[in-house]
């Protein structure tokens, strides 16, 4: 619909400077962007309460009455407006922090108002901080629901505050002639009881009733989840048919010997069925695009390891990408003397890497000789180039950006087999739209004989008996990880830093009885190795480190993780930092120290830190606290470019979305029936706008 796309600034009420406004703060560029920013709630504003009975709301409430009393309270540059709000039950304040000039020109005392906020008691008196307030005069002919948008600063200082905006999106729709063109086919509308695309975008700006608004949510809630795993599936698809894949044809004579000579340990189930869907597809004749997930510890890198050697055996090269120096020299470490016994040759390459070593490097990579290349995003340069590269691992594939992934692919007449690894539990629901262009296997059991660690949250008061308790550890010879969040003072972040750290540290364990190491960002490498060696090699009791070792070495003794401030961490990153113990036979800690002062999520991570190991578990909760975006970086992809679904809440919505999708396609792989017509169209207009993230994820 051409209508859609006029640009903002023709619409009455806008013109070039407000257009400019919602162009920066809200992306709304044409006719078609402001009906998709729809309300994030509704106000009822025939329902209201009275003043004495906020003490019995959880919700926000929404009062009537008078405003009889105004004043500024505070210091010239701390000043708060302060209002006596009242109606015939009683009397509560209404205050303000910010704009209180602005507030106080505007407001008109012993004029009715309505007035809605959450009411909070402070000090024994009831007060609603920085309310919404409209004159009843505005709203006495009104009815039913009042839409709420979403606004900036800036925004409401040109007047398009929520208000304003209903009144752009009135205005809009006084002049929407022709209906909008409904893409999902009528069948799926009518077995899923969906509204038409009309009266959803009708009724979600200016419903009748909740019903009517709980519809229209419902009903685009789908369609952009639908849309979206549609794209994801045909991407798959297209992907597939395109790129024919490497043949595997058997598993060879290195996996084989070292299968049956050189296993350290029994596979789980979940790892055998990891390495079945990996062996399925080196068959199939199409290049595989797999996710691997698999929490701390589950034994991710020894499948990586058995799927390389089936490319080896095969007359084909492998590699592995990790994303730190730290990282890649630990797999090289560890496959490595994994593979002493065989004749499979191993090789390191990361950005410190001397030339010379480099140039031998890159004649043995050309010829063939280096069967298994592992490295950084070295590996990535134009320079680096294989005799026949035929399978590539991805580590931690969330740190690697879209266009160096793109370069693997060039490293082969067609491109090799990949296998995305992370060691972030994936919620199901991120999982199947973030990674919705992969397969997916899941490790989820961890090998036997590995013990849970044991997790506790406590206070800064209590540091004395976590000492006494630190020194027992050392004293059955275990080792101990105690990390910060900073390296140096912070005037905004009041938490210990780095150097203080471990200058108590060292006096609380001091020479000769304890030695203490110290890790962080900012070491020169030869100095951070220098003291990672001295950990793992046992000449250090104590490693005093910043989250450089999230993703570090693997020191089976280590039997206790100290994290400091472990209210300023994410529950993904505390749980990978909690994954660097437990890794020997032995029973392992992790501590959790904070402050006594800790906001309701912070107490929600700590809770769930302390009550499971579960790491599928804690990303759900993680998802819930942060959104998608927060947790793999996924707003700079502009592939979730969700406008009204919520990942984090819609998990029962995204999978019907993609099972509806997935029927579809298994019917009609290339959308040619006449009922799926306009999905054909919709779809050609989608992949044509948006990069190929299929190919190269």
């Amino acid at each position: 619909m051409i209508f859609l796309e006029t640009a903002i600034s023709y619409l009455k009420g806008v013109g070039p400077q407000r257009a400019k406004l919602l162009n920066e703060e809200l992306s709304v560029f044409s006719f078609g962007d402001l009906i998709k920013h729809y309300p994030f709630r509704y106000i009822d504003r025939l329902k209201y309460h009275s003043i004495n009975e906020v003490a019995d709301q959880e919700n926000p409430v929404q009062l009537k009455g008078k405003i009889i009393n105004i004043k500024e309270l505070g210091q010239p540059r701390k000043k708060r407006l302060v209002a006596v709000f009242e109606d015939s039950s009683g009397r509560i304040e209404l205050q303000w922090f910010r704009g209180v000039r602005w507030i106080k020109s505007a407001i008109k005392l012993n004029s009715e108002y309505l007035v809605y906020g959450k009411a909070k008691q402070y000090a024994g008196k009831w007060s609603i901080v920085h309310p919404e307030m409209d004159e009843w005069v505005d709203f006495k002919k009104a009815s039913g629901l009042q839409p709420v948008y979403s606004s900036t600063e800036k925004l409401g200082n040109s007047g398009l505050h929520s208000k304003g905006i209903k009144n752009l999106m009135h205005e809009l729709f006084s002049q929407l002639k022709d209906p909008f063109e409904d893409f999902l086919p009528i069948r799926i509308c009518e077995q899923l009881r969906l509204v038409s695309i009309n009266d959803a975008i009708k009724n979600i700006h200016f419903p009748k009733s909740i019903q009517d608004a709980q519809k229209a949510i419902q009903r685009l809630k789908f369609e952009e989840l639908f849309f979206l795993q549609l794209e994801l599936l045909l991407r798959k698809q297209i992907g597939k048919r395109k790129n024919k894949g490497f043949v595997f044809s058997n598993v060879g004579e290195s996996f084989s010997f070292f299968y049956e000579n050189c296993m350290p340990f029994d596979l789980t189930n979940a790892q055998k069925k990891a390495i079945k869907e990996i062996r399925k597809d080196f068959l199939s004749g199409e290049q595989m695009n797999r996710l691997l997930q698999g929490d701390v510890g589950s034994g991710k890198t020894f499948v990586a390891l058995l799927s390389m050697l089936i490319g080896v055996g095969n007359g084909f090269q492998a590699a592995l990408i990790a994303p730190t120096e730290i990282l890649a020299t630990q797999h090289f470490q560890t496959i490595k003397d994994l593979l002493e016994k065989t004749n499979v040759k191993v090789s390191l390459l990361t950005g410190s890497s001397k030339t010379k070593y480099r140039k031998e490097l890159h004649l043995k990579l050309a010829s063939g000789e280096i069967n298994i290349l592992i490295g950084t995003h070295a590996i990535l340069e134009d320079v680096v180039k294989f005799h026949n590269l035929g399978f590539v691992v991805i580590d931690e594939q969330h740190r690697f950006g879209v266009a160096q992934r793109a370069k693997m692919w060039k490293k082969n007449t067609s491109p090799p087999h990949v296998l995305v690894m992370t060691a972030t539990p994936i919620p199901r629901t991120l999982a199947m739209t973030f990674y919705g262009d992969l397969d997916v296997s899941v490790i989820d059991e961890l090998p036997p004989g590995r013990k849970p660690i044991s997790t506790y949250h406590r206070f800064d008061s209590s540091r004395l008996n976590l000492f006494s308790f630190l020194r027992k550890e050392i004293a059955k010879g275990r080792q101990i990880y105690i990390v910060y969040p900073l390296i140096e003072e912070s005037e905004k972040l009041d938490f210990n830093n780095l150097m203080d750290g471990y200058e108590s540290i060292s006096r609380s364990f001091p020479l000769p009885d304890y030695k203490v190491s110290i890790v962080h960002g900012k070491m020169k490498p030869d100095d951070k190795n220098l003291e990672m060696e001295r950990f793992v090699k046992g000449e250090t009791n104590i490693m005093v480190a910043t989250t450089v070792i999230e993703v570090g070495v693997n020191v089976p003794n280590a039997s206790v993780m100290v994290i400091e401030s472990a209210e300023r961490f994410g529950l993904s990153q505390l749980h990978q930092l909690r994954g660097r113990v437990g890794r020997g036979a032995e029973k392992s800690y992790c501590i959790l120290m904070t402050g006594n002062k800790l906001s309701a999520d912070s107490k929600l991570r700590m809770s769930t830190m302390s009550r499971t190991n579960d790491g599928f578990e804690i990303a759900e909760v993680d998802l819930k606290l942060r959104g998608p975006g927060d947790i793999l970086g996924t707003k700079q992809s502009g592939l979730l470019d969700l406008k009204i679904a919520d990942l984090s809440k819609d998990g029962q919505l995204v999978a019907l979305a993609r099972s509806v999708a997935k029927n579809i396609l298994k019917e009609d792989p290339q959308l040619q029936k006449k009922e799926h017509l306009m999905l054909r169209k919709k779809m050609i207009q989608t992949l044509q706008e948006k990069p190929d993230w299929g190919k190269i994820s």
